[in-house]
């Protein structure tokens, strides 16, 4: 499946008066120049926020963060997320560590497959951050989908037949591709592949594999945008169908979004500081840095019901 968008690409900046923004793709994403996150106005703030939304992922090169700034330039966008998987770092609990050494042989990575944050949550989270700190020579990318253009680029009789859907949103896929691929050990990932009972779940992990329900189609509460709501790695079904009416459709949708038309990929770098918008797209990271040692920092938003 290709897509080329003609007349439906627009990811050309707004103006702006106090911050540069310099798109990254024509699809989604954007570069942030000429300022500090850790030190932004009012103002400013106000115009990455705006981006933000507009570009569906942002970052910004060569930001000196202590844990305590990236604690609090994400406070700015409101109240942190239950987060599903990882412990804050001492002091941070909001500021979770994302770490593998070099050498680690993983079968699964956080982050792997495509994938929106915790949609498994009754109100899963908004915006997510992700600082980098050591970063591989290369490999490690991070690679965004704009789910907002592959809902614009849907055919009307679609859009049509979609819109009163709800997808069931769940960890099942996770714990069970942890559980084949990747030993147990003290990780987000490994601790999930510690869990080989499914009848003697914790109760927190029994509530994520239960998990949600959630519109296929959902409206950003703020800019009024429609997004296809669904993705490769948490969405387990479509409540009214069986699973063989649900799984052509979530495997058509979930291609339709993440074929390349429609991406941006981010080079991480040393104190690169990235922001994305979970309601407006899907992301993925790569399982291809074994050599090397790769270290971030991630913080999670809340967000609404979906609606």
């Amino acid at each position: 499946m290709i897509v080329h968008p003609t007349g439906k690409f627009d990811n050309a900046p707004a103006d702006n008066r106090f911050i540069e923004v310099r798109p990254l793709a024509a699809a989604m994403g954007a570069e942030i120049c000429g300022v500090q996150a850790a030190s932004l106005s009012d103002e400013a703030f106000a115009e990455v926020r705006a981006a933000l939304f507009r570009h569906k992922m942002i970052y910004f090169r060569d930001q000196d963060l202590s844990h305590a700034d990236h604690n609090d330039f994400s406070a700015r966008f409101g109240p942190f997320a239950e987060d599903a998987y990882t412990k804050g770092v001492p002091g941070y609990p909001n500021v979770q560590p994302l770490l593998k050494e070099a050498g680690t042989r993983a079968g699964v990575i956080f982050g792997a497959g495509w994938h929106t944050d915790s949609p498994f949550l009754a109100t899963p989270p908004a915006i997510s951050t992700l600082y980098g700190v050591d970063i591989p020579p290369y490999g490690g990318d991070t690679i965004w989908a704009n789910a907002a253009l592959a809902y614009a680029m849907l055919s009307d009789t679609m859009k049509t037949m979609i819109a009163p859907l709800k997808v069931h949103m769940s960890m099942a896929l996770v714990l069970a591709s942890a559980r084949t691929y990747q030993k147990a050990d003290d990780t987000a990932i490994g601790r999930l592949a510690a869990t080989r009972d499914m009848d003697a779940l914790p109760d927190d992990v029994a509530r994520k594999v239960a998990g949600a329900y959630h519109p296929l189609v959902r409206t950003h509460p703020v800019t009024g945008e429609k997004s296809l709501y669904c993705d490769q790695t948490y969405s387990a079904g479509i409540e009214g169908l069986t699973p063989a009416e649900a799984e052509p459709l979530l495997k058509f949708l979930v291609a339709h979004i993440t074929q390349p038309a429609f991406t941006a990929r981010l080079r991480w770098a040393p104190k690169t500081l990235a922001l994305w918008d979970n309601r407006l797209c899907v992301h993925q990271a790569f399982n291809d840095h074994d050599a090397f040692r790769r270290e971030l920092y991630r913080t999670t938003l809340a967000g609404e019901a979906p609606a």
